[in-house]
């Protein structure tokens, strides 16, 4: 449900901020965003917590109904982000880079030899 899903997102978000809040760098990337994707695999649209500290990149994508996939292998490099994302433990794993702005990610996934364009939009 939307309420599960809400609880996920707020417990991962508190466990970020707890671990991070004395190192998170001053990064444009840092807080929480709007995601959407279309590719051959359907429509993607997650509410998305993103944090940078020291080079690393940590954040999860909520998609609602209790799905929450985390930020895997992340970095950030100046204005540019990596990271993959599990697709609920299947064995398609998106690879996933873009380049930030003060209020928008634009960037490619990659998974199973398909690169489609994705963006973020940051919430205020």
């Amino acid at each position: 449900t939307r309420k599960e899903s809400s609880a996920a997102s707020d417990v991962y978000k508190r466990q970020l901020q707890a671990c991070s809040s004395s190192n998170k760098d001053d990064s444009p990337i840092n807080g929480d965003w709007v995601f959407t994707m279309s590719s051959p695999f359907g429509e993607l649209n997650a509410d998305v917590t993103m944090q940078a500290t020291r080079g690393s990149l940590q954040g999860a994508f909520d998609l609602g109904g209790g799905r929450v996939w985390p930020v895997e292998n992340g970095a950030v490099s100046g204005s540019e982000i990596s990271f993959n994302l599990d697709r609920d433990g299947s064995p398609m794993v998106y690879e996933m880079s873009g380049t930030v702005s003060s209020t928008t990610v634009e960037g490619t996934a990659k998974a199973m030899g398909t690169e489609v364009p994705w963006r973020m939009t940051k919430k205020n």
